[in-house]
């Protein structure tokens, strides 16, 4: 009897995206014996879009309404419907490979002990900051050591009983729910396949704005969620401390206390060029000067973002009670 997969996801307010995700999962060459999409409460055209995929029957779809709910707690409702043991994971407004879920399934077929199984996720831009974006936040494979990667929700899958060991996805956060699951699972399990092929491509933010957005969004769940407190405060430490103090010494005492923050950034840099320079390709001189001067400007952005969403998230934390991560992972 052959393994049957539930495929999952959360959406609100993606009815000019949501296409996207449907579209690749009918086009799988391993089709989903099942799809189950929650509806966090859409305002737009959403609804409209999944009842048309319902009515001409291209998935075997079911959608759940949960007017409200957050992404955490719509995966878990959506895990919950869903009726078979392995869940793929994926979200709103993806690209999914041809072989996406195929290339997912296959370890669990080999192997009946595997927990889970971790894809990879691409940018997939469309303009000009967005390609600058991707290759400036985003890892490419060989960034990656498939022993300390972090599945993404847009492209893993699992077994019910993974999901309910790990505790299921944290509710009580409204971003980084993915994060504290992950986490768990490295404390439960030493390791799990990591399928590179297994490609979820999603477009990054479009604007500067709505990408200060994402990150301080972030950052404001690394707060609540007591994650990434060392990284936090080294980038406190180099904006608050390092950078003033370099500048002071290069503009009162010698020009050559320049070389140190010069050699810093060409330090942080250096990868986002290396990834940035292969993805210019399709793009005009002018063009790839612009977006060489994105790439500072965005991790300055970032930094800054992060700087002011993560003070937030621990003062939330603190005045909630919540418990931190260390003390999640003993229970």
């Amino acid at each position: 009897m052959s393994l049957k997969v539930s495929v999952i996801a959360t959406v609100k307010n993606e009815e000019h995206s949501i296409h996207r995700l449907l579209d690749s999962l009918a086009a799988q060459t391993r089709p989903p014996d099942e799809v189950v999409i929650v509806d966090g409460g859409s305002t737009d055209g959403t609804m409209h879009v999944l009842e048309d995929y319902v009515v001409r029957d291209v998935l075997p779809l079911r959608v759940l309404v949960r007017p409200g709910t957050n992404i955490a707690a719509g995966r878990n409702a959506a895990i919950e419907a869903a009726t078979h043991d392995v869940i793929a994971c994926t979200d709103a407004g993806v690209r999914l490979s041809p072989n996406w879920l195929a290339d997912l399934v296959r370890p669990f077929e080999e192997d009946s002990t595997v927990p889970l199984v971790s894809g990879f996720f691409l940018p997939d831009p469309q303009t000009l900051f967005e390609t600058a974006l991707g290759a400036t936040t985003l890892p490419a494979l060989a960034d990656v050591n498939p022993r300390h990667f972090l599945p993404s929700s847009r492209s893993v899958a699992y077994r019910r009983e993974t999901w309910e060991r790990v505790g299921r996805y944290p509710e009580w956060l409204d971003y980084c729910e993915d994060l504290v699951f992950d986490l768990r699972l490295y404390e439960l399990f030493d390791s799990f396949p990591f399928v590179p092929q297994a490609v979820a491509y999603f477009r990054p933010r479009p604007s500067l704005r709505a990408f200060f957005r994402q990150y301080y969004h972030y950052a404001r769940g690394d707060g609540k969620a007591d994650t990434w407190r060392k990284r936090h405060f080294i980038r406190y430490v180099t904006y608050l401390v390092v950078l003033p103090l370099l500048f002071a010494l290069t503009v009162g005492h010698s020009p050559w206390w320049a070389l140190p923050l010069l050699t810093g950034a060409a330090f942080v840099l250096r990868r986002p060029y290396q990834r940035l320079r292969p993805m210019l390709a399709r793009y005009g001189l002018l063009d790839r000067v612009r977006a060489m001067l994105w790439v500072p400007i965005i991790v300055v952005t970032g930094d800054v973002a992060k700087m002011l969403g993560y003070p937030v998230g621990v003062w939330y934390r603190w005045r909630r009670r919540l418990p931190s991560r260390h003390l999640l992972a003993a229970q």
